[in-house]
């Protein structure tokens, strides 16, 4: 079996992307799976059941974020597809944390972003773009090709490695690439070990402390004027 996970910010076409890939992928002869993780809305888990007769899982993950999500669930989320018999497994993560990488060891990783969200998005995502092993530029059709060009540039410099497939996903132009890619990925590992390093530290405001100021808090902190430290037992 073979995992593919895909993130992106908000809006930028996932779900259409990903439509496109399984509905070409089925037409392979192959059986794949979809599990969605969003924060608390989501109904495109219903859209590839009703489209595709698929086996499909949703997870919300409230009050963590959808990366720190993603690693809890992926291991179940793994030994369900493998009852299915499935010979893909693909998961659609909100990827709403700037600082995380939600791809797994042994797994494609894809990074979809719209042309249309500014030329220096690629600056700004981290982990996201730079630990992917795909970056899929969609709505390229809403753009000039010197805008295009540009934006590949920056692509590129923020991740030297991956590989970029532009799309119009909505009519599946450019989609045969990226399928292809999909195709000839790896098998996923037998031990699941997460891409990249997570932050540092347990952050104490995720854990529920409220007050405002770095004196009030512990573990790696940061003031307004200097780097960080760690504070504290």
């Amino acid at each position: 079996m073979k995992a593919v996970i895909c993130a992106g910010p908000p809006t930028t076409g996932k779900t259409t992307v990903l439509k496109q890939v399984v509905k070409k992928v089925i037409r392979e002869g192959f059986h794949p799976v979809y599990l969605k993780v969003d924060v608390q809305y989501a109904v495109e888990d219903e859209l590839f059941k009703k489209e595709f007769g698929i086996p499909v899982k949703k997870v919300y993950s409230g009050e963590l974020c959808p990366d720190h999500c993603n690693v809890m669930v992926l291991g179940d989320a793994v030994e369900w597809a493998r009852k299915e018999k499935a010979d893909f497994l693909f998961v659609e993560t909100a990827g709403l944390c700037l600082r995380c990488s939600p791809y797994i060891e042994g797994s494609l990783g894809i990074v979809v972003l719209e042309a249309t969200s500014g030329m220096n998005l690629p600056r700004k995502i981290g982990p996201m773009l730079t630990l992917a092993d795909i970056a899929v530029v969609t709505k390229i059709d809403l753009i000039s090709q010197a805008e295009r060009e540009v934006f590949r540039a920056r692509v590129i410099d923020a991740a030297a490695g991956v590989s970029i497939c532009e799309t119009n996903a909505l009519y599946g132009i450019g989609i045969d690439s990226l399928v292809k890619k999909i195709l000839a990925s790896p098998e996923i590992a037998s031990s699941l070990v997460l891409r990249g390093n997570p932050p540092v530290g347990t952050c104490t405001v995720c854990v529920g402390k409220k007050e405002v100021g770095w004196q009030r808090h512990f573990g790696v902190v940061r003031p307004l004027e200097n780097d960080i430290f760690y504070r504290g037992e």
